[in-house]
């Protein structure tokens, strides 16, 4: 391939819309442009590159046996009423395109494939001598994301490998589930990256059990916790610990304090001389349930604790049986909306009275409650008064007994480790490239996917779900491999695996020697890239810099003493060699 003819166009200036590093660097080097918030076009080099992404996935899914497939992007409406997920996912916030076609009915563009592979499975395979199946396929996929930045990392449309497992009981789900395991650790090592597996949640997909593969970068949205001796590792929605110790307060009596202007945990803590974890914070929250009820919710956390709104979606599911929406803070202009009396905010306790919620426009008129374990384990300690200006020393039993004690908080950096109280957790962030998940038979039974057993009764599947996010690997890739002067790709999903630069295209000898190597390279099967390009050097430089191709073979000056510079674009280390030792040097690095 010539550089002349790949329609490259490089940037110098970062543009205004990138953030990241990565973001920045594959626009800047030609490789995505921008058409519209959170949508891209896939330039040739990066094509290139999703292409060797693609390849090394399907072949680590071949080997596990898994079945190449395409389904169709535009879903019918019936199947996810049938799941119960269609209102989650379109209405509010919900992340589903969808749409009504010219007969009226009710489509949405995948996010995912789960409705349709079952009910697939459930039309084709009728009984456990079909069984274990796998089914995969690489694919656009299309969210609405809220809010679409840094690029390929949460775009509107991206490339996607979802696959789908059906078994006849849970034990070959696990196995089939390990063996991705094993094949995810594969395909990350085999396109040059670090990618760690840790424990999550299984949010809106469902399931038993899932895991997800970070690729380690300080832009990481997610936080990973890890335990200094390796053998624990969990992103913030899922990661437990052993909390700090805490101390109950030294007064004997129950009693009101006067504490004007002091509604928050540091003001009440400086001025009444106490630690923030001698006091319950009682937090107010409004959820969107899945079956557009709006429940409202009081949580009472240790002062010191921070709550995790994914580990109390996952309470209030197994509390309503439905899923969650959406949660947010109540705030002074939501009571004024629902038609309600002035809360005490800042001074609220745990026994807040549901009186305070009767004739609400259109929430629920009862607060389900919910206790952290951290703030259950206090025998005394200081909360809201449910009065302006006041809080109050008292225990739980004083307050009308414990509220639905629930494992609520986020664990935190520092905190001792279940398996080991000696190891400590240490933080750092990630980018999700991957996530397996044991789905157990959720969707088969809403969708009444039915196999006949060995004993000729109908079950429905055991299923697992399997997905990496291909054009996300590729701009974590960079995110991780990279420098000052630009892109420095692995070699196994690099666009070319090497650039000849020829310095000056007016010198006879340079050009000549420059294309009698890009040929020797092509022969030896090297993917080779030749800048041809009548530019001066200096930009041929900057832009294989920016580029990031792995060699670099620059037919300049000495090509009179029948020598080249070959650069390694990792280290940025050069010698001199003459050019059948400079390509012996790629071919074995290769």
């Amino acid at each position: 391939m010539r550089v002349s003819r790949l329609m490259l166009v490089t940037l110098r200036d970062v543009p205004a819309e990138a953030e990241i590093i990565s973001h920045q660097l594959l626009i800047r080097g030609g490789y995505i442009r921008r058409v519209t918030s959170g949508i891209y076009a896939y330039l040739p080099l990066m094509w290139r590159v999703l292409s060797k992404i693609t390849a090394i996935v399907q072949k680590e899914m071949d080997a596990t046996g898994s079945l190449q497939t395409l389904l169709p992007q535009l879903h019918p409406s019936e199947l996810w009423h049938r799941s119960g997920r269609w209102h989650g996912y379109t209405a509010g916030e919900g992340i589903m395109f969808h749409l009504v076609d010219r007969q009226g009915r009710e489509l949405g563009l995948g996010p995912t494939h789960e409705e349709v592979i079952t009910n697939l499975a459930g039309e084709l395979l009728n009984s456990y001598r079909q069984l274990p199946i796998s089914l995969y396929q690489i694919q656009t996929k299309f969210r609405d994301e809220i809010r679409p930045r840094f690029g390929l990392m949460r775009s509107r449309e991206f490339i996607m490998k979802d696959a789908y497992s059906f078994h006849s009981n849970e034990q070959d789900l696990q196995s089939t589930y390990n063996d991705m395991n094993r094949a995810y650790k594969n395909i990350f090592k085999r396109c040059g990256v670090e990618a760690i597996a840790v424990d999550a949640d299984s949010g809106a997909i469902g399931g038993a059990a899932s895991q997800e593969f970070m690729v380690t970068a300080n832009s990481g949205e997610d936080l990973i916790l890890k335990s200094t001796d390796g053998k624990y590792a969990a992103n913030l929605e899922k990661a437990v610990s052993i909390p700090s110790k805490s101390k109950d307060l030294d007064y004997e009596d129950f009693k009101l304090l006067d504490t004007p202007n002091q509604s928050t945990i540091n003001l009440l803590c400086k001025e009444q001389g106490i630690k923030d974890y001698q006091v319950i914070k009682v937090i107010l929250l409004i959820a969107q349930l899945e079956n557009a009820q709006k429940q409202p919710l009081l949580v009472s956390i240790r002062g010191d604790q921070e709550l995790n709104e994914v580990k109390l979606s996952n309470a209030l599911f197994t509390e309503t049986g439905q899923s969650v929406i959406s949660i947010s803070t109540i705030k002074k202009e939501d009571i004024i909306s629902e038609g309600l009396k002035p809360f005490p905010f800042g001074y609220i306790g745990p026994d807040l009275s549901n009186e305070l919620l009767k004739g609400a426009n259109s929430w629920n008129q009862t607060f389900l409650r919910f206790t952290d374990k951290t703030a259950a384990s206090l025998n005394k300690f200081i909360c809201g008064s449910n009065q302006l200006n006041q809080h109050r020393i008292s225990d739980w039993k004083a307050l009308g007994g414990l509220p639905k004690t629930l494992e609520i908080r986020n664990a935190k950096e520092g905190d001792s480790c279940l398996h080991d109280p000696n190891q400590k957790l240490i933080a750092t962030r990630g980018i999700e490239v991957g996530h397996i998940f044991q789905l157990g038979r959720k969707y088969s039974q809403s969708l009444k996917a039915f196999f006949t057993n060995e004993k000729g009764i109908q079950i429905p599947f055991w299923m697992g779900c399997y997905g990496i996010g291909i054009s996300r690997l590729a701009q974590a890739a960079v995110e991780q491999h990279h420098d000052e002067l630009g892109i420095c790709w692995p070699i196994q999903i690099a666009p070319f695996e090497a650039i000849v630069v020829i310095a000056n295209m007016k010198d006879t000898l340079q050009k000549e020697l420059g294309e009698k190597i890009y040929s020797l390279l092509k022969e030896k099967g090297v993917d080779a890239l030749i800048d041809d390009r009548e530019e001066r050097a200096g930009v041929k430089f900057k832009d294989a810099d920016l580029i990031g191709i792995p060699w670099r073979l620059v037919v300049g000056r000495d090509a009179e003493k029948g020598q080249v510079e070959l650069v390694r674009r990792s280290t940025k280390e050069k010698n001199l060699l003459t050019p059948e030792t400079a390509i012996n040097k790629i071919l074995e690095e290769i």
